[in-house]
């Protein structure tokens, strides 16, 4: 029972989330996009013919992976688009080598994608924070992996409106909860991710890996007979691709089947096809990670002789060595195949090994372990020099120290066991509190991020609001105001040679006519860009603007509190923008008679107050409508990083308070 608990508990601990993959037959993938580089007829689409060749060699073959996504990227020329997906498929080249650059990628791929609306640019934002949070998983951060799944890729993937990454992405929640042995809740999400798949008739090779790993979710949950029908599924679909990557996967799932159902011979036969494809393949990693079932087998088979050897051959190779959970795993099985040969020297050696390697409070049981097997050891040697003593004739004496020795070792086990308990609590601690710290730290520079691109996005559209009244004002009075204006020249020469009295009073007529276009003319491109403002300043251009808008029903009391001219022009526009805005609500939308404007400035502030005696508004109601008018006053408010405060009610008027920083 020990040694089945064993397996199952290291195969949870080594389970990796599984990447975006290609289609089962490989060999047609890859050739079909050879065909699209020689036929293509634009370089774009070459570009992304290459991404995908270096994506599917990146696992395989890291300097050809690299080769074509450099040609890639010389396709995509000045295409913003390509060049945002070349960070996503850099990232990809990069995770296994450097995870810390690939995350820098794939979150500088995310950044430029989000400038897209797309279906397809939300997809591969989906695809780069799932890559992210895997990588974070492999980091041992499993529950950043699970909060990105939910609150990043598949939010993204439902926008993009594309099931089959939904479906990868709950198959990889799904992964997590199983790696943290909750496989009630994997079992959840590894059928949600099935039925996606289904649903949305995804490619063949999105179920074989949802097959496998709710096979895998069953075993070590003790279903395994759960776990049968599921291999079965996959089978079907692998069985016409007999040299697919997927069949690795298949194996080591169906040994894992035949291991926990006692049919080791089986469980071998399976596995060695695996390692046999591994090899024609050159996956090395894929054989020694099949090579580790292995162990498991010959371990659980008792066949402890075997175990060793295959453990002591996994422990030389550099890339099963490479994952702190695989050094885990071999020294802790090769700790307990030791004990089983009764070789207690080595088997102390190892458990030793595993215990300083490991530094988390879920394995406590583990460090009981260590101290029942130095407790072992030491006994086994103590055994040999009581033997020693006996052969000699002093056996009374060597009973009489041998007891002191023993209360010894125990007094000072359980000293030693409190001290671990009471250290390993500390890590623990300390570690929760930095997990907690990096994940504060990580949501305040998104939020950052979001309002840095907010500020930068809001000052574009003001800057090219701005440069487009100029240019309409200028294009009206230049251009439109010349032209009237010459056309009344023209006619009022016309009305000198006219002799008849009713043709003279006609053309008269048409004249006035003139002058009121013009005069209209000037006053709309005097709104759009008051000439006072650019050549007196902010405050004889308020006062202007009131007067402008004053009528016989409408009073407005422009109050200068004092404020400085020597604001930058750019300033200056913005505060004339939200005034204006503010009296043609007051005048247009709360029809009032009476409006009170007071402008001052303390320092780097700048403030606005605004009282009229018009019909007000509901605030409650007026907070689900969203008008243009009040959306730019709160655009160039948040551009001078200002606040605003509006106070109204229906008949009783409104109170607006604005402040600005104009340093």
């Amino acid at each position: 029972m020990r040694r089945l608990s064993l397996l199952v508990f290291l195969l949870a601990v080594c389970s990796w989330c599984f990447a975006q993959a290609p289609p089962l037959n490989e060999k047609a993938f890859t050739d079909s996009l050879e065909n699209v580089l020689q036929q293509a007829p634009s370089d774009s689409i070459r570009a992304r013919a290459n991404y995908l060749l270096s994506e599917f060699w990146a696992a395989k073959d890291s300097l050809k992976a690299s080769q074509y996504l450099e040609k890639g990227k010389q396709y995509s020329g000045q295409h913003s688009y390509l060049q945002a997906l070349y960070y996503f498929y850099e990232g990809n080249l990069l995770k296994k080598g450097d995870y810390d650059k690939s995350q820098a990628s794939f979150m500088k791929a995310d950044t430029l994608l989000s400038r897209f609306k797309t279906a397809e640019a939300y997809t591969f934002r989906s695809k780069a924070w799932y890559d992210y949070g895997a990588i974070a998983q492999r980091k041992n951060d499993y529950k950043a992996f699970a909060d990105i799944l939910l609150n990043k890729a598949i939010p993204l993937a439902q926008q993009a409106g594309d099931q089959t990454a939904a479906g990868r992405d709950y198959l990889a929640v799904g992964i997590v909860f199983k790696n943290a042995s909750q496989f009630d809740k994997a079992e959840i999400y590894c059928l949600k991710a099935i039925e996606t798949f289904r649903n949305a008739h995804s490619p063949s090779h999105e179920l074989v890996t949802a097959y496998h790993t709710i096979a895998e979710n069953y075993s070590l949950s003790a279903r395994n007979a759960k776990a049968k029908p599921a291999l079965d599924s996959a089978w079907k679909l692998l069985e016409p691709f007999p040299e697919s990557d997927y069949l690795l996967d298949h194996y080591a799932a169906e040994g894992m089947y035949y291991t926990l159902e006692g049919k080791f011979k089986d469980a071998l036969a399976s596995l060695d096809k695996g390692i046999q494809l591994a090899r024609k393949k050159g996956m090395r990693y894929e054989e020694q990670r099949l090579q580790m079932q292995q162990f498991y087998a010959y371990f659980n088979d008792n066949n402890f002789v075997k175990a060793k050897e295959m453990a002591t051959l996994l422990m030389q190779q550099k890339e099963m060595m490479q994952l702190v959970s695989n050094r885990q795993q071999l020294y802790y099985g090769m700790a307990l195949t030791c004990e089983n040969l009764h070789q207690m020297g080595p088997a102390y050696t190892w458990m030793k090994r595993y215990s300083e390697l490991s530094d988390s409070l879920a394995r406590t049981q583990l460090t009981n372990d260590v101290h029942a097997m130095e407790i072992k050891y030491r006994n086994a040697e103590k055994q040999k020099e009581i033997d020693a003593l006996k052969a000699k004739g002093i056996q009374d004496a060597l009973h009489a120290k041998n007891s002191r020795l023993v209360n010894w070792l125990l007094g000072a086990a359980s000293l030693i066991l409190l001290v671990v308990l009471l250290f390993a609590l500390f890590v623990y601690r300390s570690k929760q509190k930095l997990a907690a710290q990096k994940e504060l730290s990580y949501r305040q520079h998104l939020h950052e991020i979001e309002q840095q691109q907010q500020l930068q996005f809001s000052q574009a559209v003001l800057q090219g609001e701005e440069q487009e009244r100029r240019r309409l004002a200028r294009d009206l009075h230049d251009g439109l105001g010349g032209m009237l204006a010459g056309a009344k020249i023209n006619l009022s020469a016309q009305i000198e040679d006219t002799y008849s009295q009713g043709q003279r009073a006609e053309l008269e007529k048409i004249t006035q006519q003139l002058d009121h276009s013009v005069t209209e003319l000037r006053r709309i491109a005097h709104n759009m860009m008051p000439v006072n403002l650019l050549k007196f300043g902010l405050k004889t251009a308020l006062k202007d603007l009131c007067e402008s808008l004053m009528s016989e029903n409408t009073r407005i009391d422009f109050q200068d509190l004092g404020f400085e001219d020597t604001l930058r022009e750019e300033v200056q526009i913005h505060i004339y923008r939200i005034v204006q805005e503010l009296l043609s609500n007051a005048i247009r939308h709360a029809q009032a008679s009476n409006i009170i404007l007071q402008c001052s400035q303390n320092d780097h502030i700048f403030f606005i107050t605004q009282e009229d005696n018009g019909k007000g508004f509901d605030m409650q109601a007026a907070g689900n409508e969203k008008g243009i008018g009040l959306s730019n006053i709160r655009n160039r408010v948040g551009f001078l990083r200002g606040k605003i405060d509006i106070d109204s009610a229906v008949n009783e008027g409104t109170t607006i308070n604005i402040e600005l920083h104009v340093d």
